[in-house]
């Protein structure tokens, strides 16, 4: 074929190319240009055409690409829909009706480009590309020190200060270092005195692990820097997000420049108190030899402790402390301490020896003491403070005064030193008898238990004039005698009588013993309906009440006799005017006279049912 015949069959077919483009119009495919999912979701590839006229008889097609080759995953056409089964995705792709393709359980080897080709007759055939985006976050960054854990100050060389791990995490993720809060540039020129060596792995499961170890020549202020790293990752949406690590601090070792000694316990020191003082200095590690010295004679410690047991006021001055530090021999590391030891002397009372007066005579006690500081003196009885002068002064003594008394003094500026004696107060006397308690029965027999308390010294003796079971106790400066014994007819009537006696004098009380008060007050109901009270004060008072009524009753009934008697009369029986007079003259003793004649003659008539005579 020649050149012009070649040439004219190209137009030829250029043309009807161009009618058949004419007469079907021209195919388009749409798809999404990309489709975020997480790991282990489902993703949706959408995919759809357009054409004029329309057509139902497309043909659609979805390949995957994996390096520029093109492998089908699934199809569909008029005759069905299939999936191919060498393709890695043939258990996990499906395809839609609307030619949309599913991929569940999204791994990170599914994030490739997906073709979607579509095929109708005369149109010919169209694609367009999805890339499918897949993210994970990735496990919270680990931060780790160097097997070798000591890190000296000052050297010239970079030291390893730590190590930082984010595991699977898809994109790939970002580590950053931080210091004391600030980000540390990225250096990777390992020529700097401070840099970075990231690392990366792509694990069998398409997953990323990132490691970053950071290099710095570190000085003496490094040694309480705070390090740490964050994980920076990407997730869907074009959002950025990010993770922190935990925070460490770098053992780093340098030289001692000074030292301190310092005082352990916590509050003032007083006698009898464990003193601990430590010498220490600015370096680390410390040193391991120490010398101890007050005004300047050598005392043993240990280590870099020094112990004192129970201090006395002698051990107050001044100690020092030396440390030796090989690594800078000529430093000067030594320090000092003051040492106060307080201190409160005992407590010296006047007259110290035990007190006896007489009921109603003056006693009077002294108290002093000494201590290192400003102090209090109290003197007390039991909780009661009496004094706070170091004076106690009793006038007219009572047997209550009796008893103990302890003085107490203490330093307030310092918490638990007190000092404090005691002394005792004997009251002598006549006994006295407190007031008994009176001794109830439930019935006369019975057996009553009556006691009698005595104040008195010497402890006085008890008589009873009474025959039972007695024992005596003492409860603090008295003496008691308790008595049980039966309650007969005499002693309801006279009481039990309790003698007390010593050198000074006696004293008695009768102790009355009468019947216990019912607790009941209700009444109980005899069967004839009438109340009867328990209690002999109120079966007094209810036969009072129910005398007197009986007798208002009697009286009101007396009157309504009269008043009826005389209405009676008054319109029955005709009066003259003696028998009124006579009626109203009766004269003996001015009293009011009432005659009542019985009527025979009408008491035989309403008898026999016969009328009355009308005479009177």
């Amino acid at each position: 074929m020649d050149g012009i015949t070649f040439g004219r069959m190209s137009l030829l077919c250029t043309l009807l190319l161009w009618a058949f483009q004419v007469c079907y119009g021209q195919l388009s495919v749409i798809v999404e240009k990309e489709v975020e999912v997480l790991i282990g979701e489902t993703a949706k590839l959408p995919c759809s055409y357009s054409v004029s006229p329309s057509s139902d008889t497309a043909i659609a097609e979805w390949f995957m690409d994996v390096q520029n080759q093109w492998t089908r995953v699934a199809y569909q056409s008029s005759s069905g829909t299939g999936t191919d089964a060498e393709s890695p995705l043939a258990s996990r792709v499906s395809i839609g009706a609307d030619f949309t393709l599913t991929i569940s359980s999204v791994k990170a080897s599914d994030e490739l480009i997906f073709h979607c080709q579509v095929t109708l007759g005369p149109s010919g055939v169209t694609e367009k590309p999805t890339m499918l985006k897949v993210f994970m976050t990735p496990e919270k960054p680990e931060l780790s020190k160097p097997l070798s854990q000591a890190i000296t100050a000052g050297e010239t060389t970079s030291s390893e200060i730590g190590t930082c791990v984010s595991m699977n995490g898809h994109p790939q993720q970002r580590i950053i270092w931080f210091k004391d809060g600030e980000p540390i540039p990225e250096v990777k020129d390992q020529k700097e005195k401070t840099y970075i060596v990231p690392s990366v792995v792509k694990e069998a499961s398409g997953l990323f692990t990132v490691k970053s170890t950071l290099y710095m020549q570190p000085t003496k202020a490094d040694k309480d820097s705070v390090f740490q790293c964050t994980v920076e990752y990407s997730m869907p949406g074009g959002q950025i997000r990010e993770t922190k690590s935990d925070t460490m601090t770098i053992n780093l070792n340098y030289p001692s420049e000074k030292a301190t000694f310092s005082l352990v316990n916590s509050g003032p020191v007083k006698e009898g108190d464990t003193v601990t003082m430590k010498c220490e200095t600015d370096g680390n590690p410390q040193p391991s030899e120490f010398e101890f010295t007050k005004d300047k004679n050598n005392i043993n410690g240990e280590g870099a402790t020094l112990i004192l047991k129970s201090v006395k006021r002698e051990d107050k001055g001044v100690y020092s402390c030396k440390a030796i530090d090989f690594d800078n021999f000529f430093a000067d590391l030594s320090a000092s301490i003051t040492l106060d030891v307080h201190y409160i002397d005992s407590m010296n009372v006047t007259p110290k020896e035990p007190q006896v007066v007489k009921l109603g005579d003056k006693v009077e006690w002294q108290c002093k003491t000494k201590a290192s500081s400003a102090h209090t003196v109290q003197w007390k009885k039991d909780s009661e403070v009496l004094s706070q002068d170091g004076t106690l002064s009793i006038q007219n003594v009572t047997y209550d005064n009796a008893g103990d008394y302890v003085c107490v003094g203490a330093v307030p500026s310092v918490p638990g030193l007190t000092s404090q004696t005691n002394v005792s107060l004997t009251v002598k006397g006549k006994p006295m008898i407190e007031t008994p308690a009176v001794g109830e029965v439930g019935k006369e027999g019975d057996m009553v238990t009556v006691k009698c308390s005595a104040l008195g010294f010497p402890t006085p003796q008890f008589t009873w004039k009474a025959t039972g079971k007695e024992s005596v106790s003492l409860e603090g400066n008295k003496a008691v005698s308790t008595m049980t014994l039966q309650a007969t007819a005499e002693i309801m009537k006279d009481g039990v009588t309790c003698e007390v006696s010593n050198e000074h004098g006696t004293d008695s009380k009768t102790i009355p013993v009468s019947l216990k008060r019912a607790i009941d007050n209700s009444a109980e109901v005899l069967l004839s309906g009438n109340p009867v009270l328990k209690s002999a004060d109120k079966q007094q008072g209810g036969s009072s009440g129910v005398v007197i009524a009986v007798v208002v009753c009697v009286l009101l009934l007396l009157l309504l006799v009269a008043l009826i008697y005389f209405v009676n009369k008054k319109n029955k029986m005709p009066c003259s005017k003696e028998n009124k007079k006579e009626v109203a003259s009766g004269d003996v003793n001015n009293d009011i006279v009432v005659e009542m004649k019985t009527d025979k003659a009408n008491e035989e008539a309403g008898l026999l049912h016969k009328k009355p005579s009308t005479e009177q």
